[in-house]
């Protein structure tokens, strides 16, 4: 156990009882118990094996490299079409999560072994994603935010494309790509403004 993860199971949310169950079973394992992205993650040689979080509807486990993993039981869900390496198991209850204890500690088994292969997934390279035809246009048309644009790291080029392209409407993918030009032209990613 992680002091500094503590507040975490101690605050008062409606799935405080599903993350302590789940706390449980992950401290059953050898991992070691940090505190990421405002989440306890659980980590094998400072590799992230997975985390829990709760939404609305759900809470879960998600693993970093879920893509990797058995899923014998067809549980694992991919969060967004976007999401490339993690996988979810989703609960609703802490009956759900009691009742499939063996499953789900099945699962960390698993992600604790495809941690220790050295594994990795393939990633998309951010040249694979389609470019919304108003950025290639801005692109061609604006040498300033050309230069900007070529000097981002390939993640925030590929944060930028999937916030741009998230847009129905091309009014809208333009205006997101207006409004991220000064973040642009100070190196920063969409979600770093």
């Amino acid at each position: 156990m992680n002091p500094k993860v503590d507040w975490f199971f101690e605050k008062d949310t409606q799935w405080k009882q599903e993350f302590v169950q789940l706390r449980a079973f992950a401290l059953d394992t050898q991992l070691d118990e940090e505190l990421k992205w405002g989440h306890p993650c659980y980590c094998l040689n400072n590799k992230n094996v997975f985390l829990i979080h709760g939404f609305n509807d759900y809470c879960a486990l998600l693993f970093h490299k879920g893509v990797l993993l058995k899923d014998p039981e067809k549980l694992l869900i991919q969060q967004t079409e976007n999401v490339q390496a993690a996988r979810q198991l989703r609960f609703t209850s802490l009956e759900e999560i009691i009742e499939k204890e063996s499953v789900i500690k099945a699962y960390i088994i698993d992600a604790i072994e495809v941690e220790k292969s050295g594994k990795e997934v393939p990633m998309k390279k951010t040249s694979e994603y389609d470019m919304p035809e108003e950025l290639i246009n801005k692109l061609e048309t604006d040498a300033a935010f050309r230069d900007a644009w070529e000097e981002l790291t390939p993640g925030r080029k590929r944060g930028y494309i999937l916030h741009f392209s998230g847009a129905k409407q091309s009014k809208t993918r333009e205006s997101r790509i207006e409004k991220a030009f000064p973040a642009i032209l100070e190196g920063k990613g969409w979600n770093e403004r």
